[in-house]
């Protein structure tokens, strides 16, 4: 009964079985001896049935190996001596002379050749099954436990024993009987370098050698390839210039590399370097020389941004279905708990040695010894990371595969086995697969919770001086730890932390719960100093506002999308400051987020509504500047986080934009018919031109218009048009006063005789004018001629007569059109800026904004007679005519539409980042990482969205020169 008994704990008691069946067909007449131990030794018994029931794998290798089942007769696990006494002697490997005394590990192996790969790969599997019965022989009878630490332990000490012997066979097979010429060690890397490796792991290294020569090379890359086939795979990637770079450098070359070209992530994984094998010697100089350099990577400018873009390259890694089931990459992963022990380490690690520990446990526990983390927390944080670290060596065990992926929760089989073999058991009514999956939510959960609090709660106890049993930082650690997640004033940061956690009463004790959250929020923002300013700006405007606060609390979805653009826009923050209402549209709604939920004609029937309901001109201004503000802040808000596309942008700003002026005019009209007790004596429309009659805005764009009147019936022209020219003044000045709001500069210099032309003119002036007088490039500016605000029917009439003068019959002239070449080489060479960059200035530049409107605007004077669809004001959509009607290639349309957006997306990123009109991009540095991201790039991608803007626009130029240049 013992034996069936046990045998029903096994983890997978069906396995266990069946490969114990396989088990007595293999061994044949020593079946008997397994018997009598079975039946007799319950330690033996344990270590047995668990690990059949526990790995597939270890099942085939005990029928294949028929004499490894002895091994786990044995009641102890082998000693460090013990295990490389069994490697090497796999090999029959002897120690080179002279070098043992110098303790370096430096053996020739008298076995070689596929044979030798054999022979390792039996004793190296042997050991693993040793471990493994150890590991798991207490889910069975009532055996110690072995703690994570001992097992990752045990595992690189086999896999130093391990690579001892493959560096043996390797000397061998490259030098022969001839003396070992090259001083060669072997440097542990990652999860092996810090001795917490798992059952299955590739193990990295890194070589140093004197001197670094061909046969250098050859040692090495055979040590790797024998290695891989025997026991596991061996990387060298973490060497200098990975995988590119030289497979072998002497300990200078290596100096030399790290001082001058190392990135952070490099010094980040030598925390992990240890010693491994080989001439020892060479490898503790090699320690000696580059670990003092992890502990002043921390100071390096670039510190910060390369962190935060392994963290997101490595999460990019995990595909979105899995991340909840990953153990190593998901949300509240293992990565999570290592990420942040090594980034505590490397910011405090600078003026605290004792810190300076390898092993994520080991680290964590002397973090909290030196009052880094709180007590409690790395307590948790420990459990809950070894709780994880033991699924992942369960789940490798069962078929000694490479995985960190748990189990569908649905697949109760394979969940089942999983809970057994991490001896979770019932717990009252519930069966060991729901104490798994609830057990994994906490732990998970946890981790989340606590990977926050690591970093942001110690700051703010040491910004309150609570009196606590939890952490409290001093002033100089808390601002060296701001300093490592992004905030280049850490001392400003902190001032600012204390002020937003000292706030009276309820609003205090709720920032102390929410900071936390927003603290890393912003600190994921290209400019997290500006984004903690703007924030304690928004709480001091929102003092006496309780729902600000409070939805920040309730509502998580809220809280990181303002922390986002209080970090990235500029132009965004000072708007929220004074319209905060926007804030409540950053949740989501049922059918998708609130800030995309109005339409554009309903903002602009709001805002005029609105407007023509003040008694007066002061109040409708005010009300016209408060909408176009809210709708601004909406619109760049949906822009920002990505719910917005360049067209969307476009059309929404320039239809807040005709609002206004439709409201502005409105009301001018009216407040002169009370004045003046009379009604009206002319018509007036307003006609956008540029990208407002395109419907293209930009945030930094004016508002081109031309003015039309026409004198109501009973009204002579003369004072009717002065009447219209005293309005036309009224609403431009109107809307142009110097206010806190982004400007609304409505500008007239498009009008026939441009700047010494009068503002306003009758239909039939403007045509009179048109048809005698215009200028090509007049007739160019009128291509964009639309109607905006004011009377519809006048506006129309405007544009009918514009139809002959932009769109003639037979086209229009072919001196024009040499008229239009020459202006626009004039452009090229005289209107940009002094000191702008030609390939970088979106408007200007090369290929830009104005290359690809000139180019369409070209093609449309030419053929816009024989093509109807030409007949269109958007630069877009004039694209698509121009592709449909074949005037282009599919290919050459593209590139143009591509620059087009692409340049329209960058000016407006500027405009968002530096919160004033700019069309320059910035060189590759911090601007320019803040125009990349709120452009949708990734913050670490920044000279990728440089390079991409480069290559886009010089396509389109290429298009761009062979359209003016026919």
């Amino acid at each position: 009964m013992d034996v069936l008994w046990s045998l029903s704990r096994a983890p997978d008691a069906d396995l266990a079985l069946r490969a114990l069946v396989r088990m007595k067909g293999a061994v044949g007449e020593d079946w008997a001896e397994v018997d009598r131990l079975i039946r007799t030794d319950k330690g033996f018994r344990g270590r047995l049935f668990s690990v059949l029931g526990g790995s597939d794998a270890f099942g085939d290798h005990l029928v294949a190996e028929t004499e490894s089942w002895r091994l786990l007769a044995e009641p102890a696990l082998p000693t460090v001596e013990e295990i490389y006494a069994r490697m090497l002697a796999s090999v029959d490997a002897t120690g080179e002379p002279g070098e043992l005394e110098k303790g370096n590990k430096v053996y020739r192996a008298a076995l070689t050749g596929p044979k030798a790969v054999v022979a390792l790969r039996i004793a190296y599997r042997n050991l693993l099954l040793q471990l493994a019965a150890h590991d798991l022989a207490s889910t069975v009878e009532d055996e110690p436990v072995i703690y994570l630490p001992e097992v990752g332990g045990f595992l690189a000490d086999a896999a130093d024993a391990a690579l001892t012997a493959a560096l043996a066979v390797a000397f061998t097979e490259v030098c022969g009987d001839k003396p070992i010429s090259v001083r060669m060690a072997v440097i542990a890397m990652g999860k092996c370098g810090a001795r917490e490796l798992n059952y299955v792991s590739d193990v990295d290294v890194i070589f140093v050698s004197e001197p670094a020569d061909g046969r250098s090379a050859r040692i090495a890359g055979e040590m790797m390839r024998i290695g891989t086939l025997a026991f596991f795979e061996v990387d060298a990637a973490l060497r200098p210039e990975g995988k590119a770079g030289a497979l072998t450098r002497t300990l200078d070359a290596h100096v030399a590399y790290y001082n001058r070209w190392a990135k952070t992530w490099e010094f980040q994984a030598l925390l992990k370097a240890r010693a491994m094998t080989g001439d020892m010697q060479l490898a503790d100089e090699y320690i000696a020389a580059l670990k003092p350099m992890v502990w002043t990577a921390a100071e390096r400018d670039d510190f910060v941004p390369e962190v935060q873009a392994m963290r997101r390259r490595v999460e990019s890694l995990v595909p979105e279905d899995l991340r909840e089931r990953n153990l190593k990459l998901g949300s509240g992963s293992l990565r999570d708990v290592e990420f942040a022990v090594q980034l505590l380490q490397m910011v405090h690690g600078r003026v605290d040695e004792e810190i300076r520990v390898q092993a994520t446990v080991d680290a964590l526990t002397a973090l909290t010894a030196g009052g880094y983390v709180g007590r409690d927390d790395g307590a948790n944080l420990k459990a809950s990371y070894q709780f994880l670290r033991l699924l992942e060596h369960r789940l490798q065990l069962q078929r000694l595969s490479r995985t960190h992926v748990l189990p569908s929760f649905d697949d109760e089989g394979n969940m089942r086995w999983l809970a057994r073999a991490a001896h979770i058991r019932r717990e009252g009514e519930h069966d060991p697969t729901e104490v798994l999956r609830e057990e994994l939510k906490r732990q998970k959960a946890r981790i989340r919770r606590l990977h926050e609090k690591l970093f942001y709660r110690p700051l703010l106890n040491a910004a309150t001086r609570f009196n606590t049993d939890e952490l409290t930082l001093t002033d100089k650690s808390a601002e060296r730890r701001l300093a490592a997640l992004g905030y280049a004033q850490p001392a400003r940061a902190l001032s600012h932390i204390r002020a937003l956690a000292s706030a009276p009463l309820r609003r205090g004790q709720i920032q102390l719960l929410i900071l936390p959250s927003l603290l890393e929020w912003i600190g994921n923002t290209p400019d997290p100093d500006a984004g903690l300013l703007n924030y304690r700006r928004l709480c001091d405007a929102m003092d006496k506002e309780e729902w600000f606060i409070r939805l920040l609390r309730d509502d998580g979805v809220v809280a990181e999308r303002l922390m986002h653009v209080l970090g990235t826009s500029a132009y965004i923050a000072n708007l929220l400051m004074r319209s905060p209402d926007v804030i409540h549209l950053y949740s989501d709604g049922p059918n998708g987020p609130k800030l995309c939920e109005t339409r554009p004609e309903d903002v602009a029937k709001g805002l005029i509504a609105s407007t023509i309901r003040q008694q007066d001109l002061k109040r409708a201004v005010a009300a016209a500047r408060s909408h176009r503000r809210f709708e601004l802040a909406r619109i760049a808000s949906a822009d920002i986080l990505g719910m917005m596309d360049v067209p969307q942008v476009c059309a929404a700003l320039s239809s807040v934009w005709a609002a206004v002026l439709n409201a502005a005019l409105t009301v001018v009209i009216a407040e002169s018919e009370r004045e003046s007790g009379e009604s009206a004596p002319a018509r007036i429309a307003v006609i956008g031109m540029g990208r407002l009659g395109g419907g293209e805005l930009g945030y930094g764009s004016d508002a081109d218009v031309l003015f039309v009147c026409q004198p109501n019936e009973g009204f002579d022209e003369v004072p009717a048009v002065r009447w219209a020219q005293t309005i036309a003044e009224k609403v431009r000045s109107m809307l142009g006063s110097p206010s806190e709001d982004p400007p609304l500069e409505v500008d007239t210099g498009l009008r026939p005789e441009g700047r010494n032309g009068p503002v306003v003119r009758t239909l039939a002036a403007y045509a009179t004018y048109y048809e005698q007088w215009a200028q090509p490039w007049e007739i160019q500016a009128l291509l964009r001629a639309h109607q905006v605000a004011g009377d519809d029917a006048l506006g129309v009439d405007f544009l009918l007569m514009a139809d002959r003068i932009r769109y003639p019959e037979g086209g229009v002239s072919s001196e024009a059109v040499r008229e239009i070449r020459r202006i626009k080489a004039r452009v090229d060479s005289e209107r940009l800026p002094r000191g702008a960059d030609p390939a970088t200035h979106t408007k200007l530049g090369r290929g830009g904004l104005a290359d690809v409107e000139w180019t369409v605007q070209l093609l449309q004077l030419r053929h816009a007679h024989r093509f109807a669809t030409l007949h269109n004001t958007s630069t877009l959509q004039s694209l698509d005519a121009i592709g449909a009607a074949e005037l282009l290639s599919e290919t050459d349309v593209a590139l143009l539409k591509n620059a087009w957006l692409t340049a329209t997306k960058a000016r407006n990123a500027l405009v968002l980042v530096r919160g004033k009109p700019v069309d320059q991009l910035p060189a590759l540095g911090k601007q320019l990482r803040a125009v990349a991201y709120a452009a949708g790039w990734p913050e670490d991608h920044a000279a990728e969205f440089l390079e991409n803007y480069l290559r886009v626009t010089r396509r389109a130029k290429a298009v761009v020169r062979k359209v003016f240049g026919e």
